[in-house]
Order: structure tokens, then C-alpha cells, then sequence
């Protein structure tokens, strides 16, 4: 509860020392400067983030693409394999 307590002070401290800051044209300035600083670090997160996403995107479509050339091949290879199998039981049979 003490900690809480010292939490919640810290927190209304801030608010008080930063409208302070904010009344002086310079502090003014200065938190305009963190404020723009702020935005520029969330522009380039969000922009790596987006980046990130559409290479992720590209494998999994790249894998999607393989899975379906994949299972092509093994049906296509499948229906071989029963044909010949086929064949040969024909041929016994004659």
C-alpha cells in the first residue's frame, strides 16, 4: 500500500512539475522537442514494425507456394506410382 501510495505521488508530482515546465516558453520548448522526438521514435517503430510484417507476409506466401508445388508433385508422383503398380499387376495377370 506504501508503495502505491508513493506511486500515485510520483505520478501528480510529474503532472504539477511538467504544467510548471510547460507555463515558461523555454520548458515550453523543450517538451515540444521530447514531444517531437517521441513521434519521430514512434514513426520509426511503427515503419520497422510494417517493414517486419510484409517480409513475414512474403515467406508465408512463399511457403504457401512451395506447400502447393510440394503436394502436386507427391499427388502427380502418387498417381505414377499407382499406374506403373497397375501396369505390372496387368502384366501378371496376362
Amino acid at each position: 500500500m506504501k508503495n502505491l501510495v508513493w506511486f500515485v505521488f510520483g505520478v501528480a508530482s510529474g503532472f504539477v512539475v511538467a504544467h510548471l515546465v510547460n507555463k515558461d516558453p523555454r520548458g515550453h520548448e523543450v517538451l515540444a522537442e521530447v514531444d517531437a522526438r517521441i513521434s519521430e521514435f514512434t514513426d520509426r517503430i511503427s515503419d520497422a514494425y510494417r517493414e517486419q510484417e510484409a517480409r513475414f507476409t512474403d515467406l508465408v506466401d512463399d511457403a504457401k507456394v512451395a506447400a502447393v508445388g510440394v503436394a502436386q508433385t507427391a499427388a502427380t508422383t502418387a498417381s505414377d506410382v499407382i499406374d506403373s503398380a497397375a501396369d505390372a499387376a496387368k502384366k501378371l495377370a496376362d
